[in-house]
This record gives structure tokens, sequence and C-alpha cells, in this order.
């Protein structure tokens, strides 16, 4: 089986193709990715009538050459599958668009998919992962705990009460002047950072809820940098690192209590997975692979390209929607 797969709900333009192989394992045959970072750096984040407009002059060209690099004619496609929300509506109808307009010149299914849930899937193409899991979804849009107990069986455990752990990540650089994306940019800042300097709230610490609160976190960051200024090279850097180092102290200690729920509604995780854009920041995954020491719960964590918005998890989502 051999499904195209399609992204357009923010700020990258995706598509690839995946088979799946007779024994259920999956292979990426070709995924592009186009980011958009050039034409929203202006402007210090997304802007969504510049992003559809981008997707509509990447997405045709990703598509050919996603075939093309895959070795895949366009009649050997099995299936179409594309991010159907949630996400920026503009994006999301060029893609979607798209996608329909393939499946119906080619006689195929369309498996409209849930970005969240193409995520939430992607352990099982890299890790060929069994059910049921802990996934840690965090990203500039997104911070939810949800236990995957099967395709469409999702549960979730904790998430966010304010703002997800990207966007707060991406709010603090801009506050501080660093651009956007912001975080990556906290992260590298934060390398060369005094993570002690500032003493930040850690956001319910402690709570059995497994809910996650980084607003208080985010204020506490612009009033120092309030008081500080101007800032220094030095200044932003110990802020970029007190701030990530607050930010790693609530996810272990939300993920912690995550597993506890888990624990108590359907047994033993097969693994704690982690995926979204914030999964790629190596500090959290270091944080978590200690976590996975401790609790001896293993941890899944997809390659950093395949934690970011790509067309390679849509098309195994659609995989996995059409093998049922």
């Amino acid at each position: 089986m051999r499904v195209l797969g399609i992204e357009t709900t923010c700020d990258e333009t995706a598509a690839a193709v995946v088979a799946r192989r007779p024994d259920g394992s999956g292979v990426i045959l070709a995924d592009e990715v186009r980011s958009q970072i050039e034409e929203h750096v202006a402007f210090g984040g997304v802007v969504p009538e510049i992003a559809a407009r981008a997707h509509v002059e990447a997405l045709d060209v990703l598509i050919a050459r996603a075939l093309e690099r895959g070795g895949t004619a366009m009649s050997e496609i099995d299936g179409v599958a594309v991010s159907a929300g949630p996400g920026l509506i503009g994006g999301v109808l060029v893609g979607l668009t798209a996608a329909k307009a393939l499946a119906l010149a080619l006689d195929r299914p369309l498996i409209a998919v849930n970005h969240l849930e193409a995520h939430a899937l992607t352990a099982r193409l890299t890790d060929g992962l069994p059910f049921p899991y802990l996934l840690l979804l965090a990203s500039g849009g997104h911070t939810q705990l949800v236990a995957v107990a099967g395709v469409g069986d999702y549960r979730r455990i904790g998430s966010t009460i304010d703002d997800a752990i990207g966007e707060a990540f991406d709010k603090v650089a801009k506050m501080l002047g660093l651009g956007y994306p912001g975080g990556p940019r906290v992260e590298r800042e934060a390398e060369a950072g005094d993570a002690e300097r500032f003493d930040l709230p850690r956001p319910l610490i402690g709570r059995a809820e497994p809910d996650f609160s980084l607003s208080g976190l985010k204020t506490a960051v612009r009033r120092q940098a309030d008081a500080l200024a101007p800032l220094t090279g030095r200044d932003v850097a110990d802020l970029c690192a007190s701030f990530q180092a607050a930010v790693v102290d609530v996810v272990v200690d939300r993920v912690r209590a995550g597993l506890r729920a888990f624990q108590q509604q359907l047994g033993a995780p097969q693994a704690l997975v982690i995926a979204g854009g914030v999964a790629a920041n190596m500090a959290v995954r270091r944080a978590l692979t200690r976590l996975s020491q401790e609790t001896g719960v293993r941890l899944v964590a997809p390659p950093p390209r395949l934690c970011t918005d790509n067309g390679a998890m849509v098309a195994w989502a659609g995989i996995e929607r059409l093998q049922l």
C-alpha cells in the first residue's frame, strides 16, 4: 500500500509518499518539506494569508517531487491523505482542495486526517509501537497528554489551561528580541546561559491533575526583562536558560502525573511518546530520557524532522485508516 500525504495546516508545505510493507511496517519513500520562515520572519510570527498563498505556490511542485523521488507513478498511489485540521483555515483549504482533486482524478480514497492524530501515530511508523501508549504532544498550538489506545481511540488525560509550550517559547523569544522562529532561538541562547540566575515559577508542579500552565511563567520572564532593561547579551542568555529550565521541570512533573493517570485508567503503557515541534528541543528530550530511566517506561522520540509538521506522518495516518 502506498499513500500520498499532504500537510498545509501552518507554515510548512509538505508532501510525502509512504508505503506499508506486507509485515505491517512502514517505510518513507519520499518526504518533501518547504518551510516558510523567510516569508514570516519580518512579522515575528505566521501570517495566515501569506501562509496560504505560499502553500498555493509550492504544493504542486512538492507533490511532483515526492512522487519522483519516491519512485512512484501517480497511478500507483492507493490513497491520498491530507491534514484537514486543526490549523490555519486558509492553509487547510489549500491542501484539502488539492487532495480532493487528486483523489477524484485518480479514483482513489481520500483520507481526511486530523493533524493531531498524525502526530499521535508517528511512533508507529518509526518504531512499530503497539497500543496503548502515552503521548506528550507539545507544539506551538497544542500541549496535551493523550492516551493512545488505538487508531481513532484517543483519551485526553491532560492539557494546557492557557498557553501551549511552543507558544510560550515563541512569545518569550519575541519579548527578548530573538525573532522568529522563537523556540530554536531560545534553545540556542539557553546553551550559553545560567539557568539558576533567575528564580522563575514552576506552575502546577505537584498537582495530581496532569495539566499544564505556562502563562504565569511567561509573565515572570517579561517582568524580569522589564526590570533589567536595557538587556545585555548575558541577560538574554540567562533568561532563556532559566525559562527553559523551568519549562523542563514542569514537563517532567506533568508527564509523571500523566503516567500515574494512565496507569489508573489503562494499566501500564507500552511507551511514553513525544511529538510536536517542542519534542525537537534537546533539553526536553534529555529530561524525559531521565524520567524514562527512573520510571522504567520506554521513551520513544521520533527523529526531530518527524516531530515538526511533515507529510510522512499524514500519509502514515492515512495508511492506518485505510488498513482498517
